[in-house]
């Protein structure tokens, strides 16, 4: 080759690239030393943010954490003893990760922290968080501001499954007991209006 006729050639990119090689080494050891002072969280809203020239460029996650911003919409919360199971959240959800299963109560089962009387059990209320595009709507349509979204944002799992919340307390034998007894009142007004119609139909 012609390059082997010269032989300053080879020895010139040789020099080049071990003062590159150098060069990137002694960056790389000026971090490293740097490294021992923590950078300082700030919210991404504060003027100085993109103004932090010293320290580490990167958090130590997690012993270190960035605040989260007052608007952010991460992991869904739902207090179950203020859900009246109205189902609006579910039907609001444009990717349908809300499962909710309601049995009609045969009587008020209480009321929520804002004093709406409950008449539905929710023998079920399961959120897949793996389909949720963190929208908020389901937020805004709760009338009783059960289901709330919160800052958690570090949510990693091995099992797609586990993506899966469960918000009900409902054991299913008893929502299996709640819904004979739905039945139960229901045969027995069904009875009790029959009763009435032919009473009336023989005094006539």
């Amino acid at each position: 080759m012609i390059w082997m006729a010269n032989d300053e050639w080879p020895m010139t990119n040789t020099i080049k690239g071990i003062k590159t090689t150098l060069k990137g080494l002694s960056i790389t050891v000026r971090h490293l030393f740097a490294s021992h002072k923590k950078r300082e969280l700030v919210p991404a809203s504060d003027n100085n943010y993109f103004k932090q020239l010293e320290g580490t460029n990167t958090i130590q996650y997690p012993k270190q954490k960035l605040p989260s911003p007052e608007v952010g919409r991460y992991q869904l919360d739902v207090e179950i003893d203020d859900c009246i199971v109205c189902d609006l959240c579910a039907k609001v959800c444009p990717v349908n990760c809300i499962d909710i299963e309601s049995i009609k109560a045969t009587e008020a089962i209480g009321q929520t922290s804002d004093g709406t009387t409950k008449r539905l059990y929710a023998a079920k209320f399961d959120i897949d968080m793996a389909k949720c595009m963190y929208c908020g709507l389901c937020t805004i349509v709760c009338p009783t501001e059960c289901i709330v979204m919160t800052n958690q944002y570090d949510k990693s799992v091995f099992q797609l499954s586990d993506l899966t919340y469960e918000f009900s307390d409902m054991p299913p034998e008893v929502a299996a007991q709640k819904r004979r007894e739905l039945e139960q009142q229901q045969a027995d007004r069904q009875a009790a209006k029959l009763a009435a119609m032919q009473k009336k139909e023989g005094g006539a």
